[in-house]
Protein backbone atom coordinates (compact mmCIF):
# COMPACT_ATOMS: atom_id res chain seq x y z
CA UNK A 1 0.00 0.00 0.00
CA UNK A 2 2.85 2.43 0.79
CA UNK A 3 4.33 1.87 -2.66
CA UNK A 4 1.03 2.95 -4.24
CA UNK A 5 0.98 6.04 -2.01
CA UNK A 6 4.50 6.98 -3.07
CA UNK A 7 3.47 6.55 -6.72
CA UNK A 8 0.48 8.85 -6.16
CA UNK A 9 2.74 11.52 -4.65
CA UNK A 10 5.04 11.25 -7.69
CA UNK A 11 2.05 11.57 -10.02
CA UNK A 12 0.89 14.68 -8.14
CA UNK A 13 4.30 16.31 -8.62
CA UNK A 14 4.92 15.38 -12.28
CA UNK A 15 2.53 17.93 -13.85
CA UNK A 16 4.33 20.72 -11.95
CA UNK A 17 7.83 20.12 -13.35
CA UNK A 18 9.23 23.51 -14.34
CA UNK A 19 7.03 25.45 -11.91
CA UNK A 20 8.04 27.41 -8.82
CA UNK A 21 7.54 25.58 -5.53
CA UNK A 22 8.02 26.31 -1.85
CA UNK A 23 9.59 23.67 0.40
CA UNK A 24 9.29 23.43 4.15
CA UNK A 25 11.65 20.75 5.43
CA UNK A 26 12.66 19.41 8.80
CA UNK A 27 16.18 20.69 9.41
CA UNK A 28 16.80 18.64 12.54
CA UNK A 29 16.94 19.73 16.16
CA UNK A 30 13.57 21.44 15.99
CA UNK A 31 14.57 23.58 13.00
CA UNK A 32 12.39 24.10 9.97
CA UNK A 33 14.07 25.09 6.71
CA UNK A 34 12.05 27.00 4.12
CA UNK A 35 13.32 27.14 0.55
CA UNK A 36 11.94 28.12 -2.81
CA UNK A 37 12.95 27.02 -6.26
CA UNK A 38 11.83 25.29 -9.42
CA UNK A 39 10.78 21.65 -9.56
CA UNK A 40 13.40 20.47 -12.02
CA UNK A 41 12.80 16.73 -12.43
CA UNK A 42 10.99 13.73 -10.98
CA UNK A 43 12.64 10.33 -10.83
CA UNK A 44 11.28 6.98 -9.62
CA UNK A 45 12.39 7.54 -6.01
CA UNK A 46 13.30 11.23 -5.70
CA UNK A 47 12.51 14.69 -7.04
CA UNK A 48 15.03 17.47 -7.73
CA UNK A 49 14.51 21.15 -6.92
CA UNK A 50 16.74 23.87 -8.38
CA UNK A 51 16.94 26.48 -5.62
CA UNK A 52 16.69 30.23 -6.06
CA UNK A 53 20.17 31.73 -6.33
CA UNK A 54 20.02 33.91 -3.23
CA UNK A 55 19.44 30.89 -1.01
CA UNK A 56 22.26 28.92 0.59
CA UNK A 57 25.29 27.64 -1.28
CA UNK A 58 23.46 24.66 -2.77
CA UNK A 59 22.15 24.89 -6.31
CA UNK A 60 19.98 21.77 -6.21
CA UNK A 61 18.44 19.61 -3.54
CA UNK A 62 16.71 16.26 -3.78
CA UNK A 63 14.05 14.74 -1.59
CA UNK A 64 12.35 11.37 -1.68
CA UNK A 65 8.60 10.92 -1.99
CA UNK A 66 8.78 9.16 1.39
CA UNK A 67 9.85 12.51 2.88
CA UNK A 68 6.46 13.91 1.86
CA UNK A 69 4.67 10.82 3.12
CA UNK A 70 6.35 11.03 6.53
CA UNK A 71 5.75 14.80 6.66
CA UNK A 72 9.47 15.61 6.80
CA UNK A 73 8.92 17.83 3.74
CA UNK A 74 5.93 19.91 2.67
CA UNK A 75 5.73 21.02 -0.97
CA UNK A 76 3.56 23.91 -2.13
CA UNK A 77 3.23 24.82 -5.82
CA UNK A 78 3.04 28.56 -6.58
CA UNK A 79 1.27 30.54 -9.32
CA UNK A 80 3.23 32.91 -11.54
CA UNK A 81 1.59 35.87 -9.74
CA UNK A 82 2.95 34.61 -6.42
CA UNK A 83 -0.19 33.04 -4.98
CA UNK A 84 -0.08 29.53 -3.61
CA UNK A 85 -1.83 26.95 -5.71
CA UNK A 86 -1.74 23.55 -4.02
CA UNK A 87 -0.01 21.84 -1.16
CA UNK A 88 1.25 18.34 -1.77
CA UNK A 89 1.28 16.29 1.41
CA UNK A 90 -0.48 13.32 2.88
Amino acid sequence: MAKNTLLEIKRCLEPHVGQKIMLRANGGRRKTVERSGVLEETYPSVFIVKLDQEQQSFKRVSYSYADILTESVEVTVCHDDGELRIAIHQ
